[in-house]
């Protein structure tokens, strides 16, 4: 099963499990990690799923919807490795990701 890292926002690193197939944002809700909010639960219509993402990963994740850009613009904590997470489908080609939850907004 491919291991996803997230640092939460108080800088401690968890390894969960994720199952193929799941977004990021799901694989992390399923992992316990309770402070990605995710309210719209995977609609990319809130950006209350933000994360930054690892640079060695950036070039292994799908292009950015136009949707999700424009829902990224609304954070005053973007970066270019932002994305939001129910956006990215996790998989063994993400195996080791690593994803740091953003401030909240």
């Amino acid at each position: 099963m491919p291991k996803l890292i997230v640092v939460t926002r108080e800088g401690e690193e968890k390894e969960l499990d994720g199952e193929n197939g799941l977004s990021v944002m799901e694989v992390i809700r399923d992992g316990g990690v309770d402070e990605l909010l995710a309210l719209c639960g995977g609609c990319c219509s809130c950006a209350t799923c933000h994360v930054t993402v690892d640079p060695d990963f950036a070039d292994k994740l799908p292009a950015m919807s136009a949707d999700e850009d424009d829902l990224l613009d609304s954070s005053d904590h973007r970066t270019e490795f932002s994305r939001l997470s129910c956006q990215l489908i996790f998989g063994e080609a993400l195996d080791g990701l690593k994803v740091t939850i953003a401030p909240e907004d």
